[in-house]
């Protein structure tokens, strides 16, 4: 995909005078950066002493262990899988290629990279993904655990073999700031991980490569932040991977700046991306993992260098984490809202290690847990290393005494029943900043789970960049469990991370206060001239939920959206679907009685257009039963759909 003069012009009316400013220089700083890159300093007597303290790896639950030696075997065999593409070449990477095209990503000055043209380049996230360097960081946690060398040489052998492959500012991987930043972050920990190992030193400190690397990525971040409309969790991996390379790898004339600049960048960020209530401005949930990942590593280094941060910094990190145990289901499954590209910030970890019980497991070891929390019984190994390095501290701030359900900032409610029924309302901001990169157009939007299993499902992202009319399903009105009106989604899109008018929507009810009914009320007028009302009521006792859509406004053409999760069997008749499916190896059964005045039709798998789909994770795609109703709304009655689930 790449990006028209029509782009252009949309994305530049939605930043302000500073922002523009910002990004001229930026160009200008990128023309003069065309010649020679500078030398980095001479570096002498440089030691790395920001070290695991000992006997922290005998804290390692020997499950989790045994995960992540699995793990680290496969890579050792090249094996690996990267958004939904299978991958046997990892033995020997070529940095550089596309496995999904078969395309190389050409050479040359990076800015000069079209790094957004599937034609020109590949899929973009297939030869980033590998570069972050992340799974180096399973293998050298592998050897921490083990002390086996074998894990330690594949390491030092691609760390090698990617410096020499990508000097500073030449290709693909000097293209975006978010890489940069973790793949820093990743060089820290493998730093960290290897030290028992021989010839840490020699690949890191006393290697003239590595220092170069360093230097130029860090000098390459304090230049060209993400700025403006696009300062969303893309400048918190900048400023927490610039801020942990300051502080452990800090052997250079630039390195006190380079740290108190991102330390002051990432509290103000942290704060500026985060609501009050502890949710992630985005509103999109992958994204308060990864930056909950990125800050408690960034608050890792600090206290392992022994650098202040500001107390609003594990402040917002201690929201944020409160917020997460009150989202989650029964099964620890927090909402699938807005985009998800299975990024994270530290992956120390081997397949099958529950990335949310892990993120509560380490904020219980930081934070301490609430009485309401839910409770964690899977293992990891990222938790007792970042405990060990995180110091202890006591909040100076009153934390929720109860679960909260209603997080009015964020416009999100959560309503919930007997069996794990769970049900997530969307009466939200449409996303975050001018241009809300991240969001869906799912405004009044629910989805339920009955013991963590997807009932009515959010379908989640599947792609970003190369298939546009993917990127428009996966994120339109009618790929969420919301009403439709003539065709067009209530939010509209200037590009695939770009939208130029955001539906407002406001919450005129919660209540969660009776422990037998929940109810729910919101609307939103991302219709010119119309406005759509909905509420939803839980009633526990009877496992019923009720979703009245009203429409207000002129005679509208009307399409009503339910998806169901990939788990989920329906048999539609009229308008009434049974819906059935196994958990657990027990059967389950729900009616789904949709509303008469609508002509109801069950989609799966369809390719033209795109509809009944279920994407759960970056690049995977599977078929899944969407029912929609078609028909008309002119005010007189609303539309009431009820699912009950059975005994």
């Amino acid at each position: 995909m790449t990006m028209s003069a029509g782009w252009y012009l949309r994305r530049l009316s939605r930043m302000g005078p500073r922002e523009v400013g910002g990004r001229v220089g930026d160009a200008v700083r990128r023309r003069r950066w065309r010649s020679a890159p500078p030398d980095c300093p001479s570096v002498t007597g440089a030691r790395f002493t920001a070290v695991l303290p000992a006997g922290t790896l005998d804290a390692v639950p020997p499950d989790a262990a045994k995960r992540l030696v699995a793990e680290a075997d496969r890579l050792m065999a090249g094996h690996a899988e990267y958004f939904g593409v299978v991958r046997d070449d990892l033995a020997d990477p070529d940095w550089w290629y596309d496995p999904k095209t078969g395309r190389r990503a050409p050479s040359g000055y990076a800015f000069d990279v079209p790094y957004r043209s599937e034609d020109a380049v590949g899929d973009i996230k297939q030869i980033w993904e590998p570069s972050r360097h992340q799974y180096l960081t399973v293998l050298a946690a592998a050897y921490a655990v083990t002390g086996d060398e074998r894990y330690a040489e594949r390491v030092a052998a691609h760390l090698r073999s990617w410096w020499a492959a990508n000097p500073p500012l030449r290709g693909v991987h000097w293209i975006s700031g978010i890489e940069l930043g973790i793949r820093l972050l990743s060089w820290v920990w493998v730093r960290r991980l290897l030290d028992g190992w021989p010839g840490a030193a020699g690949l890191f400190e006393g290697n003239p490569v590595a220092l170069h690397q360093i230097w130029h990525h860090q000098r390459w971040l304090a230049a060209f932040p993400s700025r403006g409309s696009s300062a969303n969790n893309h400048v918190i991996a900048e400023a927490a991977g610039q801020f942990a390379a300051a502080c452990a790898f800090g052997w250079f004339p630039s390195s006190a700046r380079w740290r108190s600049d991102a330390l002051r960048s990432l509290e103000r960020h942290l704060r500026s991306n985060t609501f009050h209530s502890g949710l992630n401005r985005e509103l999109a949930t992958e994204y308060h993992g990864l930056v909950l990942e990125l800050g408690l590593a960034a608050v890792a280094e600090a206290d392992a260098a022994n650098v202040p941060v500001p107390a609003a910094v594990r402040l917002v990190l201690l929201r944020m984490t409160d917020a997460l145990a009150a989202v989650v289901d029964n099964r620890l499954r927090p909402p699938r809202q807005g985009d998800s590209d299975d990024g994270h910030g530290l992956v120390v970890d081997g397949a099958g290690t529950d990335r949310w019980a892990s993120l509560l497991a380490t904020g219980d070891a930081v934070f301490g847990r609430l009485a309401w929390w839910p409770a964690v019984t899977g293992t990891d190994v990222r938790t007792p290393l970042l405990a060990a390095l995180v110091k202890p501290t006591e909040p100076a701030v009153s934390r929720p005494v109860s679960r909260p359900a209603h997080f009015a900032d964020a416009g999100m409610t959560v309503l919930r029943g007997p069996e794990g029924i769970w049900c997530r309302c969307d009466g939200g901001p449409h996303g975050f900043l001018s241009i809300a990169a991240h969001a869906h157009a799912d405004a009044l939007s629910v989805e339920v789970r009955h013991d963590g299993v997807d009932v009515l499902a959010d379908p989640g992202t599947y792609c970003y960049h190369g298939q546009p009319e993917w990127r428009r399903y996966f994120r339109s009105t009618l790929g969420h469990n919301t009403l439709e009106l003539d065709g067009g989604d209530q939010s509209v899109s200037g590009g695939p991370f770009l939208w130029t008018r955001q539906a407002r929507s406001r919450v005129l009810l919660a209540d969660t206060s009776d422990e037998d009914v929940a109810r729910w009320c919101a609307e939103h007028d991302g219709y010119q001239g119309t406005v759509h009302r909905r509420r939803v009521e839980l009633t526990g006792a009877s496992r019923e939920l009720r979703v009245v859509d009203e429409v207000r406004g002129d005679r509208r053409a009307v399409r009503l959206a339910f998806h169901l999760g990939p788990a989920i069997a329906a048999d539609l008749e009229g308008n009434r679907a049974v819906l059935t499916w196994t958990r657990d190896g027990e059967d389950r059964s729900a009616v789904l009685d949709l509303p008469g005045q609508l002509t109801w039709r069950a989609h799966r798998g369809e390719t033209d257009p795109p509809l009944g789909w279920y994407s759960a994770g970056f690049g995977r795609r599977e078929p899944a039963t969407t029912l929609v109703g078609t028909g008309f709304a002119d005010g007189a009655e609303g539309f009431t759909t009820v699912l009950k689930f059975r005994g």
